[in-house]
């Protein structure tokens, strides 16, 4: 529906106006129209009055601190060129490889619009980023006065000036939570406008911040069209941000002589060997081996050749304000993927988004095992799941104990038999239990104590299945 989302038309051919979020939202599910216009005319007296409309240009002209540099513009004016260029021509396959040229040109005035020089002005996040603390960072990200500020003091109780006027929150504020024993830092950062990639409203250097998170929020007002999901959207991809993706599954091995060889395990539906062709020449890359594990589309294949200014970030779409639709409403919101109705003033839901945000950060805790005592169940060491080796687990301690490391017992989901003697290069599961055995007695540990799974027992018993000596 693109940029037509929230007008459909009736039945008769007449125009129903602007929908609240909740016919956007059958909508955008796939519903047909006569199914969302006899939603409408049974569900009248229930729907809030809160039309949306589309926010003023003007108004974010307004706000905006548009950047004035003359290569800057001059870039911005040859992607809209190219996009303009690649709009007008229809693919077939005597256009492909001049399209596949195309959207190798856009991706490399992209890079240079995301890494302009020192002459370029307002590059990378000055002025915003902050110190970091914990074990991993969650960026709030969304519109003016759409609730960040409300949220950010409900979650941390750190104080971020809140008003009912847009642009409240001027600056960078960072507030810390202790979730599953695991430190994370919160990041409300400033509104941003539409035109943000471009470096309108001094944008970039917000979503460049947004850019090194962990974990982004999306936060949206639901009082509000759902085409600012799609806008914010369209703005961090434009800055290199993959929203919910993984990396695709391709093997780029660039080589100083003969020629492309592209292989391919799976069948290509999306891309052709004209494309890729395409792309290389663009690139200059004459020789290179090429493996394509997947149904990959011309867009994947240039993320992999800029994979340096490219971020694959779990997204968590926060939306906020439920306190001023109806149930029906809110339970049609339920139906977006990867996103979580709250109301951040009311604290409703909050336990909910914690619980998501947990599960999509990822983490694995180990607890420690000290020598004659119980498991240390207080303070476990949180590791990234990308990085959670024994090897890992021990640099997080200390980097000394690698020096001195003979093998690890572990008791928990990651090992068959519980417990088992693992090297370095094993890797942990989430709660695992680990003890470690180097050449300096002291360092030597016993076997854990395990939890009794007897009726209600809260006792505990030595697991004698093994010894660590």
């Amino acid at each position: 529906m693109g940029e037509g989302i929230g007008v459909l038309p009736g039945s008769d051919g007449e125009n129903l106006g602007s929908l609240t979020w909740s016919v956007q939202v059958m909508a955008l599910a796939g519903d047909d129209v006569s199914a969302v216009v006899d939603f409408l005319a049974t569900n009248t007296a229930t729907l809030p009055k809160l039309f949306t409309e589309r926010r003023g240009t003007t108004q974010r002209n307004n706000s905006a601190v548009q950047l004035n540099t003359a290569k800057m513009s001059t870039t911005v004016d040859k992607i809209k060129e190219i996009e303009a260029e690649m709009a007008r021509t229809q693919k077939n396959k005597a256009t492909s490889f001049h399209l596949g040229q195309l959207k190798a040109k856009l991706a490399k005035l992209k890079r240079e619009l995301l890494n302009p020089t020192s002459s370029g002005g307002g590059g990378g996040g000055a002025g915003f980023d902050v110190a970091r603390t914990g074990v991993a960072s969650i960026g709030f990200i969304g519109f003016p006065s759409v609730g960040k500020s409300t949220l950010m003091s409900r979650l941390t109780g750190q104080h971020s000036e809140v008003a009912a006027y847009e642009f409240t929150t001027l600056t960078s504020v960072p507030g810390q939570v202790t979730y599953n024993g695991a430190p994370l830092q919160m990041i409300d950062l400033p509104g941003i406008i539409e035109g943000a990639k471009d470096g309108r409203g001094r944008g970039r250097q917000v979503i460049a911040v947004a850019k090194t998170c962990h974990l982004i929020f999306i936060i949206l007002d639901v009082n509000k069209p759902l085409t600012d999901k799609r806008v914010i959207e369209t703005e961090l991809e434009g800055f290199g941000i993959r929203i919910n993706k993984s990396p695709p599954n391709i093997v780029f091995k660039k080589k100083d002589k003969g020629g492309l060889n592209i292989t391919s395990t799976v069948p290509l539906t999306h891309i052709d060997h004209d494309e890729i062709k395409a792309v290389m020449n663009e690139y200059r890359i004459n020789s290179a081996d090429i493996a394509i594990r997947c149904d990959a589309t011309i867009d994947d294949l240039i993320d992999i050749l800029e994979a340096k200014s490219r971020s694959y970030i779990p997204v968590l779409y926060v939306l906020n304000k439920i306190d001023a639709i109806s149930i029906e409403e809110l339970d049609l919101l339920y139906r977006i993927p990867n996103a979580v109705p709250i109301s951040s003033e009311h604290g409703w839901n909050v336990d909910e988004l914690m619980e998501a945000m947990w599960e999509h950060l990822n983490l694995v805790r180990v607890y420690t095992k000290p020598k004659g005592k119980l498991p240390d169940y207080s303070a476990p060491v949180v590791l990234r799941s990308t990085r959670c080796t024994v090897e890992d687990f021990c640099n997080a301690i200390h980097r000394s104990i690698v020096e001195q490391f003979k093998t690890a017992i572990v008791y928990g989901k990651s090992v068959k038999h519980q417990p088992q003697r693992v090297g370095l290069a094993h890797e942990l599961a989430d709660e695992d239990i680990a003890g470690m055995t180097s050449g300096h007695a002291a360092c030597q540990l016993p076997m854990p104590f395990w939890p009794s799974d007897a009726d209600g027992e809260t006792g505990w018993k030595q697991v004698v299945a093994g010894s660590a000596h």
